[in-house]
């Protein structure tokens, strides 16, 4: 390989068939599914953090034993966890059943709707794509920031008085 490969075409044709072959099944992903055909995730948002399954199902969304119309009351948090769905194009194709934990009722929608992205990419490696681009794989790192000593809370000052 001494010459200098300027090009994509000197590049193609610096790269033999096998190697070729080598690459392009090292870029494909496989499903990591368990014994019962389920793929696991885990999804965090601020304090919250859920461990979710998704398997082929109906479209039955379980969150803590409760279904998803029960836990999560508020519309706007039923769209968020449906998300995901709406984005792959896989709507009513899959069973989940999430356990969550800590943080408020948006915290603990925001890290369900992480852990079913996660899950489904890892059960249908081909969703990865449109996943991805909808920003849904990528964890929220935002925090609640701490109280600091000398402070009321994190930056406000306490009030002054002039006597």
């Amino acid at each position: 390989m001494a010459e200098d490969i300027k090009t994509l075409d000197d590049l193609k044709s610096a790269v033999s068939g096998t190697e070729a072959a080598v690459i392009e099944t090292a870029a494909k992903r496989e499903p990591q599914r368990d014994a019962q055909g389920r793929a696991y995730a885990t999804g965090k948002r601020k304090d919250a953090v859920a461990r979710v399954w998704v398997k082929p199902g109906s479209g039955k969304v379980t969150v803590n034993g409760k279904d998803i119309n029960e836990y999560f009351a508020r519309p706007v948090l039923q769209m968020i966890l449906k998300q995901p769905f709406d984005v792959a194009g896989v709507a009513g194709q899959y069973d989940v059943q999430a356990t969550v934990k800590g943080g408020g009722l948006s915290g603990q929608a925001g890290a369900v709707k992480h852990g079913i992205s996660q899950a489904l990419q890892l059960h249908e490696p081909s969703l990865r794509a449109a996943l991805k681009a909808a920003g849904f794989l990528t964890r929220d790192s935002r925090v609640v920031e701490r109280k600091k000593y000398g402070r009321a809370k994190a930056r406000r000052s306490f009030q002054f008085s002039k006597r």
